[in-house]
């Protein structure tokens, strides 16, 4: 199949050039968005097809086969900038695409604001979680640009920036962009969050200071748990830890026996591309934890307040690496649990108990896996042996 991909600005009447104006007029099947329509349908002939891009993609690309000659599909700016042309690569991965893009609306964003964006991080929470945003903060880029939509405006980005503490951003908004209803203004955060804007808009945040980002948490910087101060994995044990997870290259962690977060929330400060579970079955520890992902600007951590073997393990990703903080006394079982999850995830633990490092070498020495030790005591607490299991 043929695909002709026309990136379309939202001038009132769009801005073609003669290539296109010419595949247009010898062309009889178009497609696009419903908006897209009302702005070039008077360049089409008088006898076209359209098809609508809207709802389900499976039923649209059905009616693209259905097609007996190249279609000519309209975008808004540039087709393969979070646009309908990846998607078709994706869902027709043999179809022939040719692209006339034009300016993406964060392009536009930056040229109207004579923004220099050699340095610029682009992401989208388009119908899509905040985890590239938060990524992008917690990674501290000085230039962030951020396609919105109907329910992640700016108002709830600047909602949650200032929740997790990134009030070192200012934000500008583009509304309808190259459109007769164009504005553009640039905000503090906390006036961004009290106003409404138009729902075609993109933003720029802009970073108006650096922040600290320590490799390693003063323990007593955490919100600790009820009482017991102490009960927390001590920072020299937590970086051995990280070490020992190897998470540059992995997807999915999960930290069971959270407690206050601390693992969780170094893991996610070093790697903020992971998507991470924390299970924790004490119900004031869920206050706890997200009151510290707050405080230490750490969004996006899945805080699961139950016990672990009770939970619907299926409802979560698959984990590349686990953490076990703690096990209630079956760890021989969690294990197992674990292993036939994923027979080749990382699995780390920290034993004080000679009776722990028992079962999880003799349990995961039958699995196939290798073990490796290291020990560590901070001042006058325990030694602990931190134990780590991959597949051989």
């Amino acid at each position: 199949m043929d695909f002709y991909l026309i990136g379309i600005s939202n001038h009132a009447i769009p801005l073609l050039n003669a290539d296109v104006l010419d595949l247009i007029e010898q062309s009889s099947i178009f497609s696009g968005g419903k908006r897209h329509y009302q702005l070039v349908k008077s360049f089409l002939p008088k006898h076209h097809t359209w098809i609508e891009i809207s709802g389900k993609m499976d039923a649209l690309i059905k009616q693209y086969k259905n097609m007996d000659a190249s279609i000519v599909v309209f975008a808004s700016g540039d087709p393969f900038f979070y646009g309908f042309g990846n998607t078709l690569q994706r869902l027709i991965p043999n179809a022939k695409l040719k692209a006339y893009p034009y300016f993406s609306s964060i392009q536009l964003l930056c040229h109207k604001t004579q923004t220099n964006y050699n340095s610029l991080k682009s992401v989208s929470i388009h119908g899509r979680d905040w985890s590239a945003l938060d990524e992008a903060l917690i990674q501290g880029n000085e230039l962030i640009g951020v396609l919105t939509d109907t329910k992640k405006t700016p108002s709830e980005i600047s909602k949650r920036m200032l929740q997790y503490g990134f009030d070192n951003y200012s934000i500008t908004i583009g509304e309808a962009l190259d459109g007769n209803e164009e504005r553009i203004e640039q905000l503090d955060l906390t006036t961004c969050s009290n106003k409404t804007h138009n729902n075609l808009n993109c933003v720029l945040l802009k970073q108006t200071a650096t922040k600290d980002k320590p490799f390693g948490i003063a323990d007593d910087a955490f919100i600790p748990l009820t009482n017991r101060p102490n009960m927390i994995t001590k920072m020299p044990i937590r970086l051995n830890t990280l070490n020992a997870l190897q998470l540059q290259n992995k997807k999915v962690f999960w930290d069971i026996g959270s407690c206050t977060g601390s693992v969780a929330i170094e893991v996610k400060k070093q790697y903020p591309h992971l998507k991470i579970v924390a299970f924790e079955k004490r119900e004031e520890c869920g206050t706890i934890i997200q009151k510290n992902t707050e405080k230490f600007s750490t969004p996006g951590i899945d805080i699961i307040i139950d016990d672990f073997f009770n939970s619907n393990l299926k409802e979560f990703p698959i984990p590349d690496v686990v953490f076990i903080g703690g096990h209630g006394g079956r760890l021989k079982e969690l294990i197992r649990i674990i292993d036939a999850l994923n027979p080749s995830v990382r699995i780390v633990t920290n034993a004080v108990k000679e009776s722990s490092t028992e079962v999880f070498v003799t349990e995961l020495s039958k699995l196939n896996y290798k073990i490796h030790t290291s020990s560590i005591q901070v001042n006058e607490h325990n030694k602990i042996s931190i134990h780590t299991a991959e597949k051989i």
